[in-house]
């Protein structure tokens, strides 16, 4: 049977996942994860002609030492870990995932927020500590508590998550702010209105991005676009952290021109204990979990199955290269 070599998975399936669909299409070999080294990289792919990976960038020096290698299937949607022009003028197939975990993602966004508004994980910390006891009140609150309904959402980027989250926050009473450069006319209502950036910062309450990091995205979210936004805006980010100049986002959170920030991610994965973020007043960082649910990373797999099934039978999809 051919090999197939899945580079790092266990990000993915952790040991809640079966690969048995997997399994049937090859020789299976998995490696929970696969060191940035491209010598040991070509050791482990060395003859196996479809490779899976996530986050173990190939490039093409490994890509052109591997003369069986056919297929290379992200398991991921972004797939800039792949060289794919090097991939495309070297035969190689690339296929990502191009969406499972839309549902996941929208509602970490919205959980994001929500934690914001009203720091559950704090105020239950406090009970347990006895201070709810010992309280001479019925009640008592640590932060500010904030109502959603009647403000609005700035979504940067009307995509399926984006759509999503737009309509989980038009549930909670909010209205919805879009820009997107692709524009679906049929999404707008009298709660939903696309905008240019510019209105969207200048409007917004809440600002949630869910947009792909390319060279134009990158630190969209910086001093000059902030000093544009409303005193005491929300940032909401779970797509990309370099779509923030982080250093500008810790000293207006600092300084209290932004009132609180939401994030999943980070410019460098793991966080660095340098990152400004972690000493920022009023910023939640998770560890990039938003995509992580089991029934998110069950499509996942599912999709990246089907993704070599049809490589197989000559009908590849999802192809980026």
């Amino acid at each position: 049977m051919n090999k197939i070599v899945v580079l790092d998975g266990y990000t993915l399936n952790p040991g809640d996942l079966s690969y048995s669909a997997l399994e049937k299409l090859g020789d299976l070999t998995v490696y929970d994860r696969t060191a940035q080294d491209d010598d040991l990289i070509r050791e482990r792919i060395a003859d196996a002609p479809y490779v899976f990976t996530n986050k173990t960038a190939l490039n093409e020096q490994v890509m052109q030492s591997c003369p069986n290698l056919l297929f290379i299937g992200v398991l991921a949607t972004g797939y800039n870990v792949v060289d794919v022009v090097s991939a495309k003028k070297l035969g190689i197939t690339v296929s990502n995932i191009p969406t499972y975990g839309t549902d996941a993602v929208a509602q970490f966004a919205i959980a994001l927020l929500l934690e914001v508004c009203h720091h559950i994980g704090h105020h239950d910390q406090q009970v347990h500590a006895k201070r709810w006891e010992q309280n001479p009140d019925w009640c008592f609150w640590d932060y500010p508590l904030i109502e959603l309904s009647g403000k609005t959402m700035g979504v940067i980027g009307l995509g399926r998550i984006g759509q999503k989250t737009a309509q989980i926050a038009q549930a909670l009473g909010m209205s919805v702010l879009a820009y997107d450069t692709y524009q679906v006319e049929e999404l707008q209502s009298d709660t939903l209105r696309y905008v240019s950036l510019d209105e969207l910062f200048r409007l917004s309450d809440v600002i949630t991005l869910h947009i792909p990091l390319f060279p134009e995205t990158q630190g969209i979210i910086n001093k000059d676009s902030i000093e544009t936004m409303k005193d005491g805006v929300i940032i909401i980010n779970n797509s990309r952290g370099p779509l923030i100049v982080e250093e500008d986002l810790a000293r207006v959170l600092n300084s209290g021109k932004v009132r609180a920030a939401g994030l999943d991610v980070v410019s460098t994965e793991p966080i660095k204990a340098d990152n400004p973020l972690l000493h920022a007043k009023n910023c939640i960082i998770t560890p990039h979990i938003s995509w992580a649910p089991r029934e998110s990373r069950q499509r996942l797999l599912d999709i990246a199955v089907e993704n070599l099934q049809q490589f197989i039978n000559g009908n590849p999809i999802h192809v980026v290269s």
